[in-house]
């Protein structure tokens, strides 16, 4: 099936209406509905077209007559006047061993891929594009933030680059915070992506319940179906999600950014750049994987310049597919400890996420007592400044006063007396939490 040249308009999977518009084979389809009978058991033909995500009018149940034609599955049951998808289905020893050697080459057995080159379209269509803020919705998604004027007036334009950003700074300042009310933004939005797709005879599954969160309106069929209790026109192998945002840290390696054979399956898993693409992909506590920065900011430079990456399989060949992710590195680690300026110029935006102002440190404080509950004070405030951080030269950081109150409320349930901001509870709080390094 091809789909119309890529458009504003919005991408919605068109309605499968025989088995030519799947684009798959009719004999590898025959073999998935084997494989799913060899694994499942007794089946009803309704309940076949769910788990391979294919409508059973004019597909499914052209799947089943071929299958019945050549002796690899019979009927086991029927209920007069529900129709042939009623009937209970189930596979022959000749079946069994059809199946089996389908198995052998893979054991994806779930919802009937798309080819590769109709999800690469459908990505295109749906192109996030730059995602425009203005000064008032950054206001509006950082509102739950303290952060400096200056700070903020360089995240809006790093935002609306919708390529990559890097934050740099002391930790505890809030740089993973403010990518997730980034993240919060993009998953306001929502598009169609598969279930797994289908390339040179391979498997490549997308769609993760993990890094994946269903539409509202998906939710109501849920994933098996793509949600589509609520609306069977369009083709079932995709699923309505939030636009991603997907999350990685130390456990990031080269590999992983490439498809993932499993070599007992026999199927690929996608990358996380494939499952973020139309969303954000933040890569936190950047400089702490075990493969080196420079090798890892290497493998960014194509997708972020072409806004195409390249994968490869297992037998060497490499394809092409859309790379429509804003990338976000966080890191605690100075930026000249982990890349040069030549691979710095490659990252679009960097903006640093320093430490707060006194003033910013109160505000935070005096919300943070507020969401817990605490009863706050200047004076004690002023108190925890001069004797805890100014004569101890200690830096102050935007975690600290959520951490610090969380102290004073276990001090306080263990002392069974009310959560205050006096001296001696700042004390307690202050020395249970900081240690000298």
């Amino acid at each position: 099936m091809t789909y119309p040249p890529s458009s504003n308009v919005s991408f919605i999977p068109p309605q499968i209406n025989s088995l030519e518009d799947t684009g798959l084979s009719p004999l590898w389809l025959q073999d998935l509905v084997l494989k799913v009978l060899y694994s499942r058991g007794y089946m009803t033909g309704f309940k076949i077209a769910e788990e391979i995500a294919l409508p059973f009018a004019s597909v499914t149940d052209q799947l089943l007559t071929a299958l019945k034609q050549e002796k690899f599955i019979e009927v086991r049951s029927s209920q007069g006047g529900l129709g042939e998808g009623a009937y209970t289905y189930g596979i022959t020893s000749a079946g069994n061993t059809r199946a089996r050697e389908a198995l052998e080459r893979s054991q994806y057995a779930g919802q009937a891929p798309v080819p590769f080159e109709v999800y690469n379209e459908a990505i295109r269509r749906q192109k996030s594009g730059r995602m425009t803020v203005t000064t008032r919705t950054m206001r509006q998604i950082l509102s739950q933030l303290v952060i400096s004027e200056t700070t903020f007036q360089r995240l809006g334009p790093a935002l609306n680059s919708g390529t990559s950003i890097f934050m740099y700074g002391p930790p505890g300042n809030g740089k993973t915070s403010i990518a997730r009310a980034f993240g919060n933004l993009v998953l306001s939005q929502t598009m169609y992506i598969p279930f797994a797709l289908y390339l040179d005879g391979q498997v490549i599954k997308v769609y993760d319940a993990v890094s994946h969160k269903l539409a509202p309106e998906a939710e109501v069929g849920g994933p098996s179906t793509g949600g589509l209790r609520s609306n069977t026109r369009r083709d079932p192998r995709w699923v309505k999600i939030r636009r991603p945002f997907i999350v990685v840290g130390g456990e990031l390696t080269l590999e992983g950014l490439d498809l993932v054979f499993d070599d007992t399956h026999k199927f690929y898993e996608a990358p996380f750049q494939v499952k973020a693409n139309g969303g954000i992909l933040l890569i936190d506590d950047f400089g702490r994987q075990q493969v080196r920065p420079r090798d890892l900011l290497n493998r960014w430079i194509v997708p972020l310049e072409n806004r195409v990456d390249f994968l490869r399989l297992h037998t060497g060949r490499k394809v092409e597919v859309p790379f429509d992710v804003l990338i976000v590195f966080s890191t605690n680690l100075p930026p000249k400890d982990l890349v040069d300026e030549a691979f710095l110029r490659r990252l679009r935006h960097k903006v640093e996420i320093g430490d707060p102002s006194y003033e910013e440190y109160r505000e935070i404080f005096r919300r943070v007592a507020a969401d817990k509950k605490i009863e706050y004070n200047d004076q004690g405030l002023a108190y925890l400044l001069q004797e805890w951080y100014i004569k101890r030269n200690r830096k102050l950081r935007a975690s600290h006063p959520r951490d610090l109150c969380d102290q004073i409320l276990d001090i306080s349930s263990y002392l069974a007396v009310p959560p205050t901001m006096t001296r001696e509870m700042i004390d307690r709080a202050a020395q249970a939490y900081f240690v000298e390094i």
